[in-house]
């Protein structure tokens, strides 16, 4: 089919670096060449240049003080800004959301590549709001705001036609917070960038994350204090001042994003990439095993549905230090074959995400032309 045809936006929730949803929105940006891309904010340079060459449409938040670097202080204001586009001319709306991105309105049929339910609201609350997390007025303003957040999170996902989750622990949760189903489309990684790297491997552990609350950085520093190995972190975020205090005294160090070269390099040296957070699908497992390494990851989210007990890593039950400590003490990185995790990894290549999203919105285009809805 000819998308070109067509009328098509493309909505993100925010443009402010490269990380798991901008790889998603990466590839819709191949696939919709000549769309719109309609997002609450927009760093320029941030992005990729696929996506930088898009006309990029931005919402008042863009305005408002110090955005640039502290736009979250704003959430309260983003379903208002979200529905102040207007994109009642488009006859596809393609939004990729993990906040409000998909509460836009629109008049065309609407398909949402939801990376989870807005996580801040729901299951990942006392991550970012709880004891430690946030200051106490912080704190106190989140809690006023929740309640007509989840509101608004349930009441805009009735503007969706389709829903696509990327993985089955958010379809899960599309199910619990919306009622609605949803067709699993996992993320794209580009295995091809970590699969032809070869290095000797080091005497560190890997962590590749956002430093944010419920990725579990803390843990993962704790972890190796406890079990004295050495553990490097590559990422950046809001937390980054207070985990560089925590990590103190132990062998960790912190290292901002990388380049594909470097990071692949990085991953291919490491003992074993370490991932504590519970998370909606988890795009640097995966790129790691594309790269040969192992994961210890915990046992439960989108790790459950990419890592493969004893084949391709190991899982940790629970949040326990302990148990995380141990894990890195007692892991044996030659117990796994480098070319039996390349070939795992390809179950999640790039070109299979666009092939499949393709697929599924030509479809949805087709059954929505003849009939205007769609069935399921």
């Amino acid at each position: 089919m000819d998308f070109q045809r067509l009328r098509v936006a493309l909505v993100h929730d925010w443009l402010t670096g490269m990380r798991g949803g901008e790889k998603c929105l990466e590839v819709l940006c191949e696939l919709l060449p000549h769309a719109d891309l309609f997002t609450l904010l927009h760093n320029r340079g941030s992005v990729s240049p696929t996506i930088e060459a898009h006309r990029i449409r931005t919402s008042f938040v863009q305005r408002l003080p110090r955005a640039a670097t502290g736009y979250r202080r704003y959430l309260p204001l983003f379903p208002r800004a979200i529905e102040s586009f207007d994109l009642g001319a488009y006859d596809l709306v393609v939004s990729s959301s993990h906040c409000v991105a998909k509460g836009v309105r629109a008049r065309g049929l609407h398909v949402c590549y939801c990376h989870t339910p807005m996580r801040y609201v729901w299951d990942q609350f006392d991550a970012y709001f709880g004891p430690g997390r946030a200051g106490p007025a912080t704190r106190v303003a989140a809690h006023l705001v929740r309640r007509p957040l989840q509101r608004w999170d349930v009441r805009s996902a009735e503007r969706v036609q389709r829903f696509v989750a990327n993985s089955e622990t958010v379809r899960r949760r599309i199910r619990t917070h919306y009622g609605r189903d949803a067709q699993v489309v996992y993320p794209p990684v580009d295995c091809e960038a970590f699969a032809g790297i070869r290095a000797p491997v080091g005497d560190f552990f890997l962590m590749v994350s956002a430093l944010s609350g419920y990725k579990r950085v803390d843990l993962a520093i704790d972890a190796a204090r406890q079990a004295g190995v050495r553990l490097r972190i590559v990422g950046q975020g809001p937390d980054a001042a207070r985990l560089a205090r925590r990590a103190a005294g132990a062998r960790v160090e912190f290292l901002p994003w990388q380049t594909p070269e470097n990071l692949a390099q990085l991953y291919a040296g490491c003992r074993a990439l370490v991932f504590p957070g519970e998370e909606d699908f988890g795009i640097a497992p995966v790129e790691a095993m594309a790269a040969g390494r192992p994961v210890i990851a915990l046992a439960k989210g989108g790790a459950t549905e990419t890592v493969v007990e004893g084949r391709t890593g190991r899982w940790v039950p629970s949040l326990a230090l302990d148990a995380w400590a141990d894990a890195l003490r007692t892991f044996d990185a030659d117990a796994f074959d480098p070319d039996e995790l390349r070939a795992h990894a390809r179950r999640f290549d790039r070109p299979r995400y666009a092939e499949s999203m393709r697929a599924l919105l030509e479809r949805d285009w087709s059954e929505w032309e003849a009939t205007g809805t769609l069935a399921g």
